[in-house]
Protein backbone atom coordinates (compact mmCIF):
# COMPACT_ATOMS: atom_id res chain seq x y z
CA UNK A 1 0.00 0.00 0.00
CA UNK A 2 1.27 3.44 -0.98
CA UNK A 3 0.55 6.39 1.23
CA UNK A 4 0.56 9.86 -0.31
CA UNK A 5 0.83 13.12 1.92
CA UNK A 6 -0.27 16.23 0.20
CA UNK A 7 0.27 20.05 2.00
CA UNK A 8 -2.54 21.92 3.19
CA UNK A 9 -1.73 25.42 2.78
CA UNK A 10 -3.17 27.86 4.61
CA UNK A 11 -3.18 32.30 5.32
CA UNK A 12 -4.87 34.80 6.61
CA UNK A 13 -4.60 38.36 5.01
CA UNK A 14 -6.32 41.86 5.79
CA UNK A 15 -7.47 43.46 2.57
CA UNK A 16 -9.34 46.60 2.35
CA UNK A 17 -12.64 46.14 1.05
CA UNK A 18 -15.81 48.30 0.90
CA UNK A 19 -14.13 51.09 3.02
CA UNK A 20 -12.90 48.66 5.58
CA UNK A 21 -10.40 46.36 6.71
CA UNK A 22 -11.44 42.70 6.14
CA UNK A 23 -9.57 39.27 6.87
CA UNK A 24 -9.68 36.89 4.16
CA UNK A 25 -8.84 33.35 4.62
CA UNK A 26 -7.40 31.53 2.42
CA UNK A 27 -6.82 27.91 2.16
CA UNK A 28 -5.14 26.09 -0.87
CA UNK A 29 -5.58 21.76 -0.35
CA UNK A 30 -3.30 20.77 -2.56
CA UNK A 31 -4.12 16.78 -3.76
CA UNK A 32 -4.39 15.30 -6.94
CA UNK A 33 -7.66 16.14 -7.39
CA UNK A 34 -8.11 19.51 -6.85
CA UNK A 35 -4.59 20.50 -7.02
CA UNK A 36 -5.61 24.55 -8.95
CA UNK A 37 -8.00 25.61 -6.53
CA UNK A 38 -8.29 27.34 -3.53
CA UNK A 39 -11.03 27.93 -1.27
CA UNK A 40 -11.42 31.61 0.17
CA UNK A 41 -14.02 32.41 3.19
CA UNK A 42 -14.56 36.32 4.72
CA UNK A 43 -17.16 37.51 6.43
CA UNK A 44 -19.90 40.40 5.67
CA UNK A 45 -21.04 43.39 7.83
CA UNK A 46 -23.58 40.99 9.33
CA UNK A 47 -21.09 38.20 10.16
CA UNK A 48 -22.60 35.99 7.70
CA UNK A 49 -19.66 33.75 6.13
CA UNK A 50 -18.84 34.44 2.22
CA UNK A 51 -17.11 31.39 0.94
CA UNK A 52 -15.81 31.32 -2.78
CA UNK A 53 -13.28 29.38 -4.85
CA UNK A 54 -10.55 30.88 -6.99
CA UNK A 55 -9.45 28.43 -9.87
CA UNK A 56 -5.73 28.79 -11.63
CA UNK A 57 -6.18 28.83 -15.57
CA UNK A 58 -3.60 29.38 -17.65
CA UNK A 59 -3.95 33.26 -17.08
CA UNK A 60 -3.96 33.04 -13.26
CA UNK A 61 -6.38 32.35 -10.76
CA UNK A 62 -9.56 33.33 -10.87
CA UNK A 63 -12.93 33.69 -8.74
CA UNK A 64 -15.04 30.32 -10.05
CA UNK A 65 -18.62 32.09 -8.79
CA UNK A 66 -20.22 34.96 -10.44
CA UNK A 67 -22.87 35.38 -7.43
CA UNK A 68 -20.79 37.54 -5.35
CA UNK A 69 -21.06 40.75 -3.59
CA UNK A 70 -19.69 43.21 -5.51
CA UNK A 71 -16.51 43.97 -3.04
CA UNK A 72 -15.19 40.96 -3.29
CA UNK A 73 -15.39 40.99 -7.28
CA UNK A 74 -13.53 44.09 -7.24
CA UNK A 75 -10.75 42.47 -5.21
CA UNK A 76 -10.04 39.95 -7.56
CA UNK A 77 -6.73 40.82 -8.50
CA UNK A 78 -5.47 40.84 -5.12
CA UNK A 79 -6.29 37.77 -4.49
CA UNK A 80 -4.69 37.05 -7.67
CA UNK A 81 -1.39 38.50 -6.34
CA UNK A 82 -1.63 37.18 -2.53
CA UNK A 83 -2.00 33.63 -3.88
CA UNK A 84 0.91 33.66 -6.26
CA UNK A 85 2.90 34.65 -3.91
CA UNK A 86 2.16 32.41 -0.73
CA UNK A 87 2.49 29.52 -2.89
CA UNK A 88 5.95 29.93 -4.52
Amino acid sequence: MKLEFFKNIQFTKLIKAEGRLREFNFRNHLSALQKDICSVNVTDDRGNRIVFEMQKLDTGWKIAETQLPVWILENENNFKQLLEEELK
